[in-house]
């Protein structure tokens, strides 16, 4: 078989040493060489520290906030780099904040906010939002129960935000794979990072509008999808029925909302993936394969390929060196 990339690809679940495969990414990191694992060990040594509490004390007040976070990272490096823009509140360009699939459903910039003051009083005009941003993300995985990978930093913070990039560049959660899987070619990630990556989907919520087009109408047919189990159908027509002022209630993505597992996966063998885009994954034979893989092995082989496929996502267009600029405020340019 080929990837969209026209790369073999191995069926790595059914012989020990094509396991290896799988963790072949950790043994040897793809790490960008210009991000360095220990870039502020003198400059700011304790930052480490400061967003760990950050993050522990939001998840105490709010247990969402670790899915918003890991999604407030993505939807930042995937639209022209890990460069903080979805941050910004407003740039020449517009804001990424208010492109359509950020403005009804991206949280989590307080806590961000919250991190980069503090950081500013012990290291002022030192850390880049975009790392904080970036650790933010893996302390937030790590507290749920996800795995702890190191983070290359050393990003810089990019000065304009784009609307209109932000609007085409993310992938819709009704989109064919065929076009996500472009998508993230793109970026320099591949078809497993893809599965792998959207394994995040195993904490948080997602908003009725993601996904009704599944459960009345689907595809103009005025029936329900028909990969959807019929009981999570029922169950989930009660969350959000088909009225408009249902579109912002809230289904879970997976059966573990709260805790970082391999759940998702075994859910789309189920066929109770939540958005089109996620049970998509069982109607490709590659992604199938892969999704079987995840859900049958011990979650240790996910949580390995889950932390070399952040590293790899963090390392998207990130700017260093003289480019960009340490914002004072992630909010604004300086």
């Amino acid at each position: 078989m080929l990837t969209a990339m026209g790369q073999k690809l191995f069926p790595y679940f059914t012989i020990p040493f094509c396991l290896m495969l799988f963790l072949s990414p950790l043994i040897l990191p793809l790490v960008s060489s210009q991000l360095n694992y220990n870039f502020y060990d003198y400059s700011c040594p304790r930052l480490s520290n400061m967003v760990r509490y950050f993050v522990w004390s939001a998840l105490k007040n709010d247990t969402r906030i670790a899915a918003s976070l890991l999604r407030l990272h993505f939807h930042d490096c995937f639209v022209n780099g890990c460069d903080g823009s979805v941050l910004l509140d407003d740039s020449k360009d517009g804001s990424e904040k208010n492109a359509f699939p950020n403005r009804q459903s991206l949280r989590g910039f307080e806590v961000i906010d919250n991190i980069k003051a503090d950081v500013e009083r012990f290291c002022p005009s030192t850390v880049s939002c975009a790392d904080i941003l970036t650790l933010a993300a893996s302390e937030a995985v790590y507290q749920v129960g996800g795995p702890n990978w190191r983070v290359p930093l050393g990003r810089r913070d990019g000065t304009t935000a784009n609307e209109m990039d932000a609007n085409t560049q993310l992938p819709s959660p009704v989109e064919p794979l065929q076009n996500i899987t472009a998508k993230f070619i793109s970026k320099g990630l591949d078809l497993k990072d893809l599965v792998v990556l959207s394994g995040g989907h195993t904490i948080g919520f997602a908003q009725c509008f993601t996904f009704k087009g599944r459960l009345f109408d689907f595809k103009g047919s005025g029936k329900p999808d028909p990969s959807l189990d019929p009981s999570s159908l029922s169950n989930l027509q009660s969350k959000c029925p088909n009225r408009d002022a249902s579109n912002r209630n809230l289904a879970p993505l997976d059966s573990s909302t709260d805790r970082f597992d391999n759940a998702y996966y075994t859910n789309l063998k189920s066929n109770t993936g939540l958005l089109e885009s996620d049970q998509a994954l069982m109607g490709d034979p590659q992604t199938a394969a892969m999704v079987n893989f995840y859900s049958t092995m011990n979650q240790y082989y996910f949580y390995n390929d889950f932390s070399a496929s952040m590293v790899k996502l963090g390392n998207v267009g990130v700017l260093t060196g003289q480019n960009g600029q340490i914002r004072k405020k992630c909010g604004a340019v300086n």
